[in-house]
């Protein structure tokens, strides 16, 4: 049994009939969860699966299922509900899950593929949302490194993102740090408002809320007023959030942002139970963070990564430092290399599927950083070209490139959207082809593709991009962050400063000195239809 549960077992024998769990339609105390954990782990053990993959709601089911398997010793495969058809597909198979868990049916177009066979194994006892499909069977299963209890994949910079193998040890050492750090300030109900598949509400939010007597109440994704990873009603979240008066939740910074915009029309008034907002997955500008605060948000920006069992650093009510990523947390160490961010002493076990093991116990970040004498972390951007949404994506942006250069319409393309709500293009359009041409082949491209990755609005480049001025090196390569500059009013197109429509515009345009150049009329406007844009629950 990990220690995680036996933590759970102490707090059962003196709360043993307090909260938490608490769903839309049932409700479990400690003792009851644990109960319901006990009998779940045992079907498992009899199921005989060692590897078992999990895609359901936001719900009591989904957190059950996931201590059953700490309990059964089964390596969990939690799957974000926003993956594609092919990126599900990808991870099952790389995976080697064995079955699915889900409270899906065998008609559901994500599982169309994937499932061995159309009617399910079994349902389980007490928990008869879920169901159990086997899968199809693969002719190479990677090796998993001893001791992993949990798989978990990001949206992945690619359509193939990595699977980062966890031990027990490091979900529990995150979960305690992060309790340790927030001693102080009383937290006794949690609001569930990120998917459960996202390791940093698993961990930062539901491990945390439990470890510390906690209730945790969790509305459905749909109650919730998610649509895809990269769209939420904030009015359906900013409902929720009164309903339940938690006193704290776990947000992105694109969420954040739509509820200090509803506090600031005074279209809502945030509950005053609320203590504590984690705010993580892209930066978050200071302004933005005392903005939130003036409005009744006690917003505290963290920084972390799958790899390293999420959460690193965090600001707290008692310390803080604005415009810095937090406080180192006691489970981990950093050091800065050449610029670089690096972390160890709480690390991944390996990527799954890797020859080698993560032996050197120490995980190359990839962004710039600073850190002060007090152990506060200062970040200062990304090494390389891999976009992080205001949703906490990662894109390499090479990937939606790819899709659009492989029509003879654009003929040069830069994709942009780094701590923005949704990508956007800039492209050159071969002379001859119409805008209407581009609007329709990026509709064609945003179906290949994960919500998160599509092209929500574009801008023509009015000349072809060189090497002569700048924005190309010489063998032919991007030169980004020049293009950017380069073209400040493109960009601001593709970000204007007015709340962005639900749903998607694709709009295209030039600056006003090449409108007559490009022959474009201001008022060509292309509505993508959401039910075609690849979104799913």
């Amino acid at each position: 049994m990990t220690k995680l549960l036996t933590e759970l077992r102490h707090i059962a024998r003196t709360a043993g009939e307090c909260a938490a769990l608490s769903g839309e339609q049932d409700r479990y105390t400690y003792r009851g969860l644990l109960a319901a954990v006990d009998g779940l782990a045992e079907e498992l053990i009899q199921l005989g699966s060692r590897r078992v993959a999990l895609l359901a709601d936001n719900s009591p089911a989904w957190v059950i299922a996931d201590l059953a398997c700490l309990r059964a010793g089964v390596a969990l495969i939690p799957i974000p509900g926003f993956f594609s058809a092919a990126q599900l597909a990808n991870t099952l198979r790389s995976s080697g899950a064995e079955i699915l868990i889900s409270d899906r049916t065998a008609d559901d177009t994500q599982l169309q593929g994937v499932l061995a066979s159309k009617r399910e194994v079994s349902g389980f006892n007490g928990l008869p949302q879920l169901r159990v499909w086997p899968l199809e069977e693969t002719q190479q299963t990677a090796n998993l490194p001893v001791g992993t209890v949990k798989i978990t994949y990001t949206s992945g910079s690619t359509g193939a993102p990595k699977g980062v193998c966890l031990s027990a040890e490091n979900l529990l050492a995150t979960a305690t740090a992060l309790n340790s750090a927030l001693l102080a300030t009383p937290l006794r109900r949690h609001l569930v408002v990120l998917p459960l598949a996202t390791l940093l509400e698993n961990v930062a939010g539901v491990y945390a809320a439990l470890l510390r007597g906690a209730e945790v109440v969790m509305p459905s994704l749909q109650t919730l007023g998610w649509a895809g990873s990269s769209g939420l009603d904030v009015q359906a979240l900013s409902a929720c959030l009164s309903d339940v008066q938690p006193d704290s939740a776990v947000l992105l910074p694109q969420l954040l942002k739509g509820l200090i915009a509803l506090a600031e029309q005074g279209q809502w008034q945030p509950p005053t139970s609320l203590q504590f907002l984690a705010v993580g997955g892209a930066r978050v500008a200071p302004e933005q963070i005392t903005q939130a605060r003036q409005l009744g948000l006690p917003v505290y920006e963290g920084y972390g990564l799958s790899e390293c069992g999420s959460v690193v650093s965090l600001n707290t009510p008692s310390a803080e430092r604005a415009g810095c990523a937090g406080k180192i947390l006691d489970h981990c160490q950093l050091d800065i290399v050449d610029g670089q961010v690096m972390v160890k002493g709480n690390v991944y076990l390996a990527y799954l599927g890797s020859a080698e093991p993560q032996s050197e116990n120490t995980v190359a970040t990839g962004d710039l950083g600073e850190l002060d004498e007090d152990g506060f972390l200062w970040l200062k951007g990304r090494s390389k070209n891999v976009l992080v949404s205001s949703y906490g994506r990662n894109i390499s942006p090479e990937w939606p490139e790819s899709e659009l250069l492989a029509y003879a319409g654009v003929a040069q393309c830069l994709v942009i959207g780094d701590a923005e709500a949704y990508c956007s293009a800039l492209i050159f359009v071969t002379p001859s082809y119409r805008y209407d041409d581009i609007g329709r082949y990026i509709r064609e491209c945003n179906q290949r593709l994960p919500d998160y990755a599509q092209i929500r609005r574009w801008a023509a480049l009015p000349r072809r991009l060189s090497v002569a001025d700048g924005l190309l090196t010489a063998n032919g390569r991007l030169r980004r962050q020049a293009i950017i500059a380069a073209y400040p009013e493109l960009v601001a197109h593709c970000y204007p400063s007015v709340a962005y429509p639900f749903g998607g515009v694709q709009r295209a345009y030039a600056s006003s000195q090449h409108q007559s150049e490009l022959e474009l009329a201001s008022a060509n406007l292309e509505r993508i239809d959401p039910a075609s844009s690849g979104r799913g629950a």
